[in-house]
Formats: structure tokens, C-alpha cells, sequence
């Protein structure tokens, strides 16, 4: 799908939106007070709602050559359970207090940025702008994901809001809940040095854990399962909603640790071709690397199979997963390789 890759930037823009009311201090300020040039800046930001997202796909689904597809979106919008977080918010970000804030970082902001300008130097490219950043602990909350019709792009003079048909949508997940520890990343545009624009090498402290995942099938929603005699006559069993698979929780960690160590190289490039010819060689994309920072182990908690409210089937554990990719063939390096694009 067509700019999907804005998923991933979701809590950058929010946080950039927010972060515009603030006043940069100068590097003469700064330095009389860190005895460092350069500029800090603190998010102190408590919570981001978003009160619906979505991404539309302008051309949907292309049959043929000359059948075009119809423009569709992903939307994500709350769920509308009454007193909920996500009751009237597709996307809740606000700081894990968890362990006693344990998961926060010490100046108690959502995050902090310390922002510094170089020259480099000629063999790797040259000027940029470093961000060193550091994230609290984050919970996520997410409302429900869907599918439906996009609407027409809006030509307004006093909205740019562009939505979706609401009578033609499918729930394809009920929500899910995400939590992570403090993390460290570095940034740098212009010239990266450091091998891409975006660098995680940290430990998060509480490892990850995706709380609350239900994931729906609207295809056996409203189905016959059966019938029974009632009265003398035949009568269908059907179901009233649909099929939901939902799990409690999910928790990744090293193995044998409590604690999850990152680090991913994340890249954007632009097309690529062929020699010095006009032939498109690969397309642009996104490019995440993680590379290997060892084993590891997953816990999944209540695996509950046709609804939330089914008993349990048990709990699933996973202990020591590796993953390798391939530069060539027959080579096996540890660690993945996630490009993502439009097509």
C-alpha cells in the first residue's frame, strides 16, 4: 500500500507538531549554562492523543491493466468502549509509570534531544546534524483497526479532512496495547557518518510487551454454525459478531534476561538504477537492519481462540529465537533485513 511507511512516523510527527510551540534557546545561552555549544531541547509532554488516523490508498486493489482499483484506507479510531482510553481515540501515547517510573527517564520528560551541527569532513560526505535522542518508557494505546472506503479528497475551503465511508468498513483488530522501556537513538541528516540516518543501539530496560492484541474475522461474522429443533422447527445457529483471536499479553526479551537490547540501522533510499543507464534497478524504500544482539525469548499469555471472553488455551513460550538473512547465497548472517515501500 501507497505510503504506508507513514505508520512508522506517526509518534515522530505527533511529537514534532507538539514540540513547535517551544523556544530554541541559542548556542550562546546553552553554552553558558552546559559549557557546550549546541541545543538540548526536553519534550515534556505527559500524553498525545490522536483522535483517528488514516492512510488511504488511492488506487486500491488494480484488477487488470484497465480496471483500476477503488481508493481505500487503514483507519485507526477508538473503539468506543465507555470509559476506555481508546473510547474516542484511535492512538493514546503517553509515558509507562510502570516499576515505579523506573521506565522513565531521569528528567521525567516524554523525551530529550541534544542537537548538534558539524562540518564532517569530505570522505564521509561532509555536513550534518546530530540528534542524540533519549524516550522514556512509552504506553501505547491503540483503539480499533479497520479497513474501509476512503471518501473523496476534499476540496474545501474550510477543512482538509478527508475521512472515510463509515457504512463501508470492516474491523480487522479490536486494539492492542504496546509498552517499552527507555531507549537511546542517534539521528543525523545531511551527511550520516554513521552509516544511516537513524541508529538504535540501547537496552530497553523491561523488555517490550504488546498487551490486549485481538484480531478479528469479519468473514464468519452473522454465519450458520448449525441448527437445532426449536418449536418443532429447524432453526440456524448463527453468530451475532465476529471471530475474534485475542492474546493477553506478549513479552520479547533477551535470552534469559528481562531486558531487550536494540540495535537497527534505519535508512531511506531513492531509486536505484541500473549502471549509469535510465533502467530502474530497486525501487525506493525504507531500509531497517537489526543486527545481532543475541537470542531471544517470548512469552505469550492467554490465547483465547473465538472471542476474548473463551476459555484460555494455555500459554505459549518461545525461547531463544534467532533470526539470520542472507547476503549471498549460502551465507547466513544473524540479525533482519525490512524494506518497506509503495509499489
Amino acid at each position: 500500500m501507497k505510503k504506508f511507511t507513514k505508520l512508522a512516523l506517526v509518534s515522530s510527527i505527533a511529537l514534532t507538531t507538539n514540540a513547535m510551540a517551544m523556544q530554541a534557546m541559542d548556542d550562546t545561552a546553552l553554552s553558558a549554562t552546559t559549557g557546550q555549544d549546541g541545543l538540548s531541547i526536553g519534550i515534556g509532554i505527559s500524553k498525545i492523543e490522536i483522535e483517528k488516523l488514516l492512510i488511504h490508498d488511492n488506487d486500491g486493489l488494480r484488477v487488470d491493466a484497465t480496471t483500476p482499483g477503488k481508493a481505500g484506507a487503514i483507519v485507526i479510531k477508538g473503539n468506543g468502549i465507555a470509559g476506555d482510553a481508546n473510547e474516542e481515540h484511535g492512538i493514546v501515547i503517553g509515558a509507562n509509570y510502570d516499576d515505579n517510573g523506573n521506565y522513565l527517564l531521569a528528567s521525567r520528560n516524554l523525551a530529550d534531544l541534544v542537537i548538534d551541527t558539524d562540518a564532517g569532513t569530505s570522505a564521509t560526505g561532509g555536513a550534518f546534524i546530530n540528534v542524540a535522542a533519549q524516550v522514556s518508557g512509552l504506553d501505547i494505546k491503540i483503539g480499533e483497526i479497520g479497513v474501509s472506503a476512503s471518501n473523496a479528497e476534499n476540496t474545501s475551503t474550510t477543512s482538509i479532512r478527508r475521512g472515510n465511508d463509515d457504512k463501508n468498513y470492516n474491523a480487522i483488530l479490536s486494539g492492542l496495547e504496546i509498552k517499552t522501556g527507555k531507549m537511546d537513538a542517534n539521528i543525523q541528516l545531511g551527511a550520516a557518518p554513521q552509516g544511516a540516518m537513524v541508529k538504535l543501539n540501547t537496552k530497553m530496560i523491561g523488555g517490550l510487551e504488546i498487551k490486549n492484541l485481538g484480531i478479528l474475522d469479519n468473514s464468519t461474522k452473522g454465519k450458520a454454525v448449525g441448527s437445532v429443533n426449536v418449536g418443532g422447527n429447524p432453526t440456524a445457529v448463527k453468530t451475532k459478531e465476529a471471530g475474534e483471536i485475542f492474546i493477553e499479553s506478549i513479552k520479547i526479551a533477551d535470552a534469559d534476561s528481562k531486558d531487550l537490547t536494540l540495535n537497527q540501522d534505519i535508512q531511506v533510499f531513492n531509486d536505484a538504477y541500473v549502471g549509469d543507464s535510465t533502467t530502474l534497478g530497486k525501487a525506493a524504500h525504507i531500509r531497517i537492519v537489526s543486527n545481532d544482539t543475541g537470542a531471544k525469548d517470548q512469552y505469550i499469555k492467554g490465547i483465547h481462540l473465538g472471542s476474548r471472553t473463551a476459555a484460555s488455551i494455555g500459554d505459549m513460550e518461545v525461547q531463544g529465537l534467532q533470526t539470520y538473512y542472507s547476503t549471498s547465497q549460502g551465507s547466513y548472517t544473524k540479525g533482519a533485513i525490512i524494506t518497506i515501500s509503495g509499489h
